[in-house]
């Protein structure tokens, strides 16, 4: 019942009421989000592009007071004019002051720029000339030298030129000039007007974006030139609802000047990512209503066969069996309802059978390689009994017996698939006295076991294999050969557990190159003639009892011998307890 509360189901249309109300939720802050995003970006843009061409137009107007004052001074106080005054044009004195004239605007130029031109214009001789390179053509000289004639007659001209810069159109083009009189002569500076602004266009002002000059009288004195370099026609107001774009015009003044700058800005790309988010929305909306509608339809003709299919399934016992199904209007789904009850049933028997079977088999695997050896060792014990009865060696006789019964009682009485370490440890010693009793002076051994080791469970008869083995090709008559047995616990940090390291090693001859190779690459060893069959049968023991995380590393000792190294996980907790031998 608590469970129940907790996890209270709703009805799917619960669910769609919810899906239409986030939708339309998200459609609301999607515009408002928008429409917040673009004011935001058009204010951001408007005043970047206000404070750069403020930022220019100080510079200009910088530019133009010192360009109006230099003049100024220069027509007062220049020696050089004086004497181009005073002689004649062809006077070598005359040509030596316009040098020196030239030379300090040209410097002056190189310090405003090459857009800016110079010119002295001498009224008693009609005489214009330029202080410094400049960028007319022959057809502008004339008609700006045409243009200062007629201002030189004008007795306004220092009120209407002096201290202002102004436009002045030279054929097909606009400039910008400034004209500063003193007596007879008249110093002027010239700019183009397209020259003027170009910094101006190089600002972002969007797609069709533009800059131009007007004069005091609002007439567009450069041609706008949007920021790809084309032509545009200015602003109108009326487009914005044809085209859906917003401009924004910003106009900045010159000081000391009878025109003024404009920038229009182009906002149309906003507008167009807001449309696209709408339809985007809208579009999930619609999507969103055309699933709700199929889940409500789903919902009545699938939904609700399967959910009574589902409970059905939920209420099924352990056997198999359910209860009674419910007709359902769908006939596959009715179909699949009976013949899933049959295949359970089916599938568990089949279950029961496969687990019996792998047990059966299981226990005849592991009791076949527990009793697969060879009965050379029984007979060749009996045959050194004999042996000694023969000699009369009534005090061996009787230790021989009596380590070849523990011997095979250890065998023969342990039916599990863990033994205690002890015990084990206690069959390869009864193995090796038994050895030791056979080929007396021919070995040594040493046991070194942990204290640690206490309670750790092994596989019964592992150790034996590979002692008998150190025994079968380590000890000779020639040679004295040691075999060591030791047991360690280690610890794994980064697995968080512990594991038993065990030795076998030897100082006789060690494993053939070609056996040895086989061994450290996993591959099985040949078993034709009847050789290495406990090498093999331990290993796959191992195996399988511990599931492929036991590991056996062969090796050759660098003085010599063999040297076998188990390390084996910690014994299965679901492992029965073992029975030590008795």
């Amino acid at each position: 019942m608590i469970l129940r509360a907790e996890n209270k189901m709703q009805p799917i249309k619960h669910y769609v009421k919810m899906l239409l109300l986030v939708s339309f939720a998200a459609l609301i802050l999607d515009v408002i989000i928008s429409m917040a995003s673009i004011s935001l970006v058009q204010q951001q843009s408007a005043q970047y592009v206000q404070d750069t061409a403020d930022l220019y137009i100080d510079k200009i107007n910088h530019n133009f007071s010192y360009l109006n004052h230099f003049a100024g001074w220069t027509l007062a106080n220049d020696e050089d004019v004086e004497t181009m005054r005073e002689h004649g044009t062809a006077e070598p004195e005359f040509i030596k002051a316009r040098n020196n004239l030239y030379k300090r605007f040209a410097e002056l130029q190189k310090s405003y720029g090459k857009e800016y031109n110079f010119f002295l214009y001498l009224s008693d001789r009609r005489f214009l000339l330029n202080t410094a390179p400049m960028s007319l053509s022959y057809p502008e000289y004339l008609t700006l030298k045409k243009q200062m004639t007629d201002y030189a007659e004008d007795k306004n001209i220092y009120d209407k030129f002096y201290s202002q810069w102004t436009t002045i159109r030279l054929n097909d083009n606009y400039y910008i000039i400034n004209i500063v009189p003193y007596h007879e002569s008249y110093m002027i500076s010239l700019i183009s007007t397209d020259e003027l602004i170009r910094p101006l266009r190089e600002i972002k002002l969007g797609g069709n974006g533009y800059v131009s000059l007007a004069n005091a009288e609002g007439t567009t004195v450069t041609d706008p030139v949007s920021a790809r370099e084309q032509s545009v026609q200015p602003f109108d107001k009326s487009m914005l609802l044809k085209l859906l774009q917003i401009r924004t015009t910003v106009i900045r003044e010159f000081s000391n000047a009878s025109f003024y700058v404009e920038l229009s800005v182009q906002f149309g790309t906003f507008e167009k990512i807001m449309i696209a988010q709408l339809l985007v929305v809208l579009l999930a909306v619609i999507i969103a209503c055309y699933f709700c509608f199929m889940m409500l339809y789903f919902q009545r003709k699938v939904l609700a066969p399967i959910k009574n299919f589902s409970n059905n399934l939920a209420l099924l016992t352990s056997n198999g069996e359910g209860i009674d199904f419910e007709s359902s209007q769908i006939v596959e789904l009715e179909k699949v309802n009976r013949q899933f009850i049959e295949m359970v049933k089916q599938i568990n028997k089949i279950k029961i059978d496969l687990y019996e079977r792998e047990l059966e088999k299981q226990k005849i695997q592991l009791d076949y390689m527990k009793l697969q050896i060879k009965p050379h060792f029984f007979l060749n014990c009996l045959t050194t009994i004999y042996s000694m009865a023969q000699m009369q060696m009534h005090k061996e006789i009787e230790q021989m017996t009596l380590s070849i019964s523990k011997y095979f009682r250890y065998i023969f009485q342990n039916d599990r698939h863990f033994v205690k370490l002890e015990d084990e440890i206690e069959h390869a010693r009864t193995y090796l006295e038994i050895q030791r009793q056979r080929y007396p002076h021919a070995f040594q051994y040493r046991i070194e076991l942990e204290e640690h080791t206490a309670g750790v469970k092994i596989p019964p008869l592992v150790l034996q294999t590979f002692i008998e083995n150190a025994i079968k090709h380590a000890v000779s008559r020639e040679n004295e050969v040691l075999v060591q047995l030791s047991v360690e616990r280690r610890a794994d940090k980064e697995k968080d557990e512990d594991w038993t390291e065990i030795r076998v090693s030897d100082n006789g001859p060690g494993f053939p190159n070609a056996v040895l190779e086989k061994l450290v690459n996993g591959m099985p060893l040949d078993q034709s003639e009847g050789t290495h069959i406990g090498i093999m049968n331990t290993l796959q023991r191992l195996e399988y009892l511990y599931d492929r995380q036991a590991e056996v590393r062969f090796s050759n000792n660098e003085g010599g011998g063999a040297c076998v190294i188990l390390c084996l996980p910690n014994f299965p907790k679901d492992e029965p307890e073992a029975e030590g031998s008795t």
